[in-house]
């Protein structure tokens, strides 16, 4: 969920992204455009779209795509790869190659970089379908449909981003900051650093993945630990000690970390007791028990989800609306320079052929307008290109301005759907069909648009570095057909796992969806609840408090909050720490979100390898004969805090950069 931030993926999505990589302003002023000049001439020519970075790069966009899709579905948002992918790539051709190529990266980045987006798109839209499965009301996906969908979305994203590359990246160059793009331009140049940093990650990857198969998989203690109040009923504190928490926490920063935080305390502490004391032995829909009977998870599942769904509403629709003067300047200004060929014989200036952009369109829309999986006719599908279009032009422009975290995809999608889902039963598609078909239409704008913030960012940094812009292009649409192909099965593994809806993995921003498109299909919904989350975001966002973080706060257990605290505060540290220069600081940040990163990739793929485990029936429990309980697990969770905290503060070994 791409915060002011992270995740996704958009505040509205809440996707972690690397505009919370410490960077220089690399232009100030749109003067510059004219006496920019790239790392790499244009008549330089280096390894670019080569075996290796296709191979790693596919390889990256698997893994990240996977990691991304669990961290997503588990907190309901992504975290960037685009640097994390440079950086071990760097490292790779070191140690295995034995060669420098900053291109060659960069390809690699840009096509890892490209499964995290399609698994962002599809993890906020898909798994809604595998609930109502779940639940007996249709059947589940197959594996082509998703690929299929995933395809549709990705490559519309990329095909309607390249006539405004020029436009927008190059034509303002000095206006358009694109901070993430700049961002990872930087670590590209900083390639001296890549074996020491590629260190980092792995160290992380390594670190996280142990812990999460002692915690989940063999269960030698628990990963989640939970009171209930016997004072104070109703009321609950746990905290779920994972490392993907600690590192999300640490790359949100302490601001996001204490508004999710203050939204779990409101739930949990203040709405959840009130709830017990006026409840009593009632039973209220749509609860099932007396609420007097109810423990505090009972009470969050029941009651609390509804208000927190309608609060992240509430949010997404603020994020949309705030944004619509924006987002109108932002399409006028693109269509201004659509299709701009200026200076288009350099070899930094060369993009994907018109006629191959014309005819990839027009492939995409007839299979949408051909293939059964699709409900809709000539019209549906000139309306879903029409929609995609639109959203891909705003968002292509508005990253540039405000960073993909700020890009409101979640309020997108959630317009989309109310606009689909009502001319979907206005045209007598209702039911199953009817919310399935909603569904599958917002996933492709939802992908398309998510896709679109990151070819835009990918291309800022290779004009920045000077890059082939039609080569990206293309590593652009392998990362997106491969990571389509996987996507599926990471999917299923999940859900089979672990259930989609459970408080193991929520998918908070699919169960919103879901619910925004059976509120307009059947209205049977527990308004009353889903109206006062949205006033307690109407009344936060008053009070100046960005709404999206603390509506998903309250939407997600407390559980989930307080381990990201412990991340903030160490972020917080390193902020606020004295006698650091800005330089060492700077340094300092960028250790910690590469050994963050590593410990969300190793936990989502230690979750994804027990979700296997578990779908195959296959026990590894050892806690009957061996368990060091939650005090040895708060222990551990210390520790791993500490090992943090050490490599933040990790002096430099001048010898190790060079």
């Amino acid at each position: 969920m791409h915060l002011e931030k992270s995740m996704k993926a958009s505040d509205s999505d809440l996707v972690i992204t690397r505009e919370n990589y410490q960077f220089r302003k690399v232009f100030t002023m749109s003067s510059e455009q004219k006496d920019f000049k790239p790392f790499v001439s244009a008549d330089t020519t280096m390894r670019e779209l080569s075996p290796f970075s296709i191979i790693v790069g596919i390889l990256l966009a698997v893994v990240f795509g996977a990691a991304n899709a669990y961290l997503g579905l588990k907190i309901g948002m992504t975290i960037s790869a685009s640097i994390p992918a440079a950086v071990i790539s760097m490292g790779l051709i070191r140690v295995i190659l034995h060669r420098d190529s900053i291109l060659e990266n960069n390809m690699v980045q840009t096509i890892g970089s490209a499964g995290e987006s399609v698994a962002a798109g599809a993890i906020f839209t898909l798994p809604a379908i595998f609930m109502w499965a779940n639940d007996g009301k249709t059947s589940y996906p197959s594996f082509a449909l998703i690929a299929v969908i995933c395809m549709v979305g990705g490559v519309l994203g990329v095909l309607f981003m390249v006539p405004l590359r020029n436009a927008l990246i190059v034509q303002e160059h000095g206006t358009l900051p694109y901070p993430e793009g700049t961002a990872c331009a930087e670590v590209l140049q900083a390639g001296e650093e890549g074996g020491s940093n590629a260190k980092t990650v792995f160290s992380g990857l390594g670190l996280a993945a142990g812990f999460k198969f002692l915690a989940d998989g063999l269960k030698i203690f628990p990963s989640e630990i939970t009171y209930d109040f016997k004072n104070y009923k109703g009321a609950g504190i746990g905290m779920d000690t994972l490392p993907s928490l600690l590192g999300v926490g640490f790359i949100c920063g302490p601001k996001i970390s204490s508004y999710m935080l203050t939204g779990g305390l409101l739930g949990w502490l203040v709405l959840m007791p009130l709830i017990y004391v006026f409840g009593g032995k009632q039973t209220i829909y749509p609860g099932s028990d007396p609420i007097s009977t109810m423990a505090a998870a009972a009470i969050w599942k029941n009651y609390i989800k509804y208000i927190g769904a309608g609060a992240v509403a509430c949010g997404g629709i603020i994020s949309l609306i705030k944004s619509l003067p924006m987002m109108i300047k932002a399409f006028s200004g693109s269509m201004k320079g659509y299709g701009s060929k200026v200076g288009a014989s350099i070899r930094t200036n060369k993009d994907m052929p018109a006629k191959a952009l014309v005819i990839g369109i027009v492939i995409v829309a007839l299979l949408i307008w051909l293939l059964p999986i699709f409900p809709v006719g000539l019209g549906g599908t000139i309306l879903i290109v029409i929609f995609a279009f639109f959203f891909v032009t705003v968002s292509a422009r508005m990253v540039g301005i405000v960073g993909s975290s700020n890009n409101p995809v979640s309020g997108m999608t959630i317009a989309t759907l109310l606009i689909v889902t009502a001319i979907l039963k206005a045209t007598g598609n209702i039911g199953m069909k009817g919310m399935t078909g909603a569904i599958i239409i917002a996933s492709i704008i939802c992908i398309a648009s998510a896709i679109a913030g990151d070819t835009s960012q990918d291309l800022k940094t290779g004009y920045i570095i000077g890059a082939t812009p039609w080569k990206q292009q293309v590593g652009e649409i392998i990362g997106v057909l491969t990571s389509s192909l996987a996507i599926g099965g990471t999917l299923y593994l999940l859900n089979s796992g672990m259930g989609y809806g459970s408080q193991e993995l929520p998918a908070p921003q699919a169960e919103l969806m879901k619910m925004v498109v059976e509120g307009v299909m059947k209205g049977n919904l527990p308004w009353a609840l889903i109206f006062a989350g949205i006033f307690i975001g109407l009344v936060v966002e008053i009070m100046g408090i960005p709404v999206m973080p603390f509506a998903v706060g309250l939407y997600l257990p407390i559980y989930i909050s307080l381990p990201m605290m412990v991340g903030g505060l160490i972020r917080l540290f390193v902020d606020k720490k004295k006698g650091m220069t800005e330089e060492e600081r700077k340094a300092a940040n960028n250790r910690g979100i590469l050994y963050s990163s590593g410990l969300i990739a190793g936990e989502g793929l230690v979750g994804i390898l027990l979700a296997a485990f578990a779908a195959a029936k296959l026990n590894i429990d050892l806690s009957s004969s061996f368990s060091l309980g939650s005090i040895g697990s708060l222990i551990l969770f210390a520790l791993l805090a500490v090992s943090l905290l050490r490599m933040v503060m990790k002096k430099e070994d001048k010898h190790e950069e060079k």
